[in-house]
């Protein structure tokens, strides 16, 4: 590009985008990411392509060009997301899902509640791959639990979060799981496989600073009826047993495989509905004598209706336990259409901003200060916590971080999935910390605690950027990465 855009008008377009999250947060709280920050990104895109052409005299058709082919990166990502939908709809229905919330609810004990605690909103969002429905709906009833149990609510929702954000980081099933490695162009199991290194110390320390928590702490003991509603529940409307958790854990072996997601998940999802035909489905499991074959291949016919219906619009579940109600009404494609529509608008955004050569000027006052590999990734996390706090969403933290810094790392020959890793490290784990970040507005409000009285007990949340951080500047974990070719390229996505 013949003419260099200045830092300052490069900013622009990044500081209207600043603003109107604000006052979409402000105005619609939760639902900002259901329409309006859609909306904020694509004026945003306009405004940063106007000054494109107008000061740098690009054509509207090379910035659209560029921007189409940004949210192609993408479209792997949200193949996966409308697979993951379908999948979590069906483990519910299959009750594969409602068997790990059994099994795990089974194991809760009031002289090691926290670390039990953490470890059931883990298995759960791992599970679902969602930190908000993990906290809506498991996370108040364990809310309850701890206060009649002697905790304070802040060190009880520090738990809950530290656990939640376990599968929001790690689970295949996870949006920001997904969405991380597809900025960064990598493939989803291996950024799984790589966030380990920073994931494990820091859940360990997490699970030991809960235990200890534990020991020294005063309890009082309690009948636990709500959570003996919840399982009798469970076995009233679904078939439980620990079979199904052979489901989850085949995926998983596929990851360890390295089976391309998308297969990976598709089988998951097929089994999903194997199953659910065959253990949930109440007429077919009560019926022994059947009049003609049209009877029961009508059954099958309308068996098969609702396991579709279940994929695209989601599982309702109505045992008249509004916890149970919220925790395993979801799924489904359509679900996933307002982050499908938040993903491609923050590509756009992302695209035009890089076209005009704006996300590079960023860049260069950013890495003006980096010296060394470590410092580059150290950076990386910093940036993502700056837009978590600035731009008050998770998504833009980690798209507009990796799209700034996506090509620094190949001209250092670093391996992408450093980018990837380092983007979660910072982006996924920190949103939820922020008060006016949708991710902290919502766990506050749903939990009943104030962001600012449960930040210091989310250890996970806390020790993983720091731990990211420290692995950086002891160059620690880096992965190197010869590119001959420096342009963006689908294929990269693949070649893992």
């Amino acid at each position: 590009m013949e003419n260099k855009i200045s830092l300052k008008l490069s900013l622009a377009p990044c500081i209207l985008l600043i603003v109107l999250l604000a006052v979409n947060v402000w105005t619609f709280g939760d639902e900002a990411t259901s329409g309006p920050c859609q909306t904020a990104l694509l004026i945003s895109s306009i405004l940063a392509g106007i000054i494109g052409h107008k000061k740098l005299g690009l054509s509207y058709r090379e910035i659209e060009r560029k921007a189409i082919h940004s949210i192609v990166l993408a479209m792997e990502a949200i193949i996966i997301l409308l697979i993951v939908g379908a999948t979590i709809a069906l483990w519910i229905q299959a009750g594969i899902v409602p068997s790990i919330i059994y099994y795990g609810l089974k194991t809760l004990s009031p002289s090691s509640f926290l670390l039990i605690a953490c470890l059931i909103c883990s298995m759960v969002s791992l599970a679902i791959g969602s930190s908000w429905s993990t906290m809506g709906t498991i996370g108040v009833a364990l809310i309850g639990i701890g206060k009649a149990l002697g905790y304070k609510e802040p060190i009880i929702a520090g738990a809950i979060i530290s656990g939640a954000y376990l599968g929001d980081k790690m689970s295949p099933l996870s949006d920001t799981t997904n969405l991380a490695p597809a900025v960064s162009g990598v493939n989803l199991f291996s950024h799984v496989r790589n966030m380990l290194n920073t994931t494990i110390p820091a859940y360990t320390l997490t699970l030991l600073i809960f235990f200890l928590i534990g020991l020294v702490s005063t309890r009082n003991t309690v009948e636990l009826t709500e959570i003996s509603k919840i399982l009798n529940s469970l076995e009233k409307n679904f078939y439980i047993h620990w079979f199904f958790f052979i489901v989850p854990a085949l995926v998983i072996y596929l990851a360890i495989r390295k089976t391309p997601p998308i297969p990976a998940l598709t089988v998951g999802c097929l089994l999903g509905g194997i199953l659910s035909f065959l253990f949930q489905n109440s007429d077919l499991l009560t019926t022994t004598d059947f009049q003609s074959i049209s009877s029961l291949v009508n059954l099958v016919t309308k068996s098969y209706e609702k396991t579709i219906h279940v994929a695209y619009y989601g599982y309702q579940l109505q045992s008249g336990i509004p916890v149970l109600d919220e925790l395993l009404s979801a799924g489904g494609m359509e679900k996933m259409f307002s982050t499908v529509t938040l993903i491609i608008m923050a590509m756009l955004f992302g695209g035009v901003m890089e076209a005009t050569g704006m996300l590079g000027r960023i860049a260069e006052g950013i890495l003006s200060l980096v010296r060394t590999s470590g410092g580059l990734m150290a950076s990386t996390v910093i940036t993502s916590i700056i837009f978590n706090i600035f731009a008050a969403e998770q998504y833009l933290s980690i798209v507009i971080t990796g799209r700034m810094f996506r090509n620094t790392y190949k001209h250092k020959n670093l391996d992408l999935l450093n980018l990837s890793r380092t983007l979660e490290d910072g982006g996924t784990v920190t949103s939820v910390l922020v008060p006016w970040n949708t991710c902290g507005a919502f766990a506050s409000s749903v939990l009943g605690v104030p962001t600012l009285q449960y930040l210091p007990y989310c250890f996970f949340n806390l020790l993983t950027p720091i731990i990211s951080i420290a692995m950086a500047k002891l160059n620690y974990n880096v992965i190197v990465k010869s590119y001959q070719d420096q342009e963006d390229s689908i294929d990269e996505t693949y070649k893992r």
